[in-house]
């Protein structure tokens, strides 16, 4: 669960944004996402391996 404390006379939009920064951090946003719908086993163990390679596509470039 997350927490925000919020000072006294603190405006809103900031705490919103220390909401959404935690939220991010704890990669809350991310796994709603996920779980929105059913996902199969093999579907994630293929963009998995994607993922992967577009990290090692972009680290060969960077060398």
């Amino acid at each position: 669960m997350v927490v925000i404390k919020i000072k006294k006379g603190e405006p809103i939009e900031r705490s919103l944004r220390k909401l959404k920064k935690t939220m991010d951090r704890e990669g809350t946003m991310k796994q709603l996402r996920a779980n929105r719908y059913f996902e199969k086993p093999s579907e994630k163990k293929r963009k998995k391996s994607a993922r992967a390679r577009a990290r090692k596509r972009m680290f060969d470039a960077q060398r």
